[in-house]
């Protein structure tokens, strides 16, 4: 089940030629992967997880510009998931006019935390992201 997240525009996303600045856009995915988690689990079961995800990798195409006082939709799927690592899919669009700004995979690795080292998927990080393929 995808999972949307809407964020308004505002002055502090613009950059100088008036449209939201890449890192930006970079921010407010994240945000939406947060909420993505706090609606599907409780922070204390996920920060209680043997195996955190960490992003490893972001793929980003830039599609069209958007400007201050666009409401962005942020959707939010998981697209595939491996053993040790899972790719999620977020796509931004401008509510007003559909128009596709960002297409984006994200590909995150379940981490020991003591080690650091890679780890299967499991437990309630693997439930959350097999809902929401």
């Amino acid at each position: 089940m995808h999972h949307t997240t809407e964020i308004v525009v505002r002055g502090y996303h613009i950059d100088l030629y008036g449209h939201v600045n890449h890192a930006r856009f970079v921010e407010m995915m994240e945000e939406a992967r947060w909420r993505f988690f706090d609606d599907r689990s409780s922070r204390e079961a996920l920060s209680k997880t043997d195996s955190p995800v960490v992003v490893v990798n972001v793929t980003i195409d830039y599609r069209a510009p958007a400007k201050v006082y666009d409401t962005l939709i942020i959707d939010t799927s998981t697209k595939s998931i491996g053993r040790t690592s899972a790719v999620i899919h977020q796509r931004i669009t401008i509510k007003e006019s559909d128009t596709v700004v960002v297409d984006a995979d994200v590909t995150f690795v379940a981490i020991d935390r003591v080690t650091g080292k890679p780890v299967p998927i499991q437990g309630i990080m693997r439930e959350l992201l097999e809902a929401a393929k």
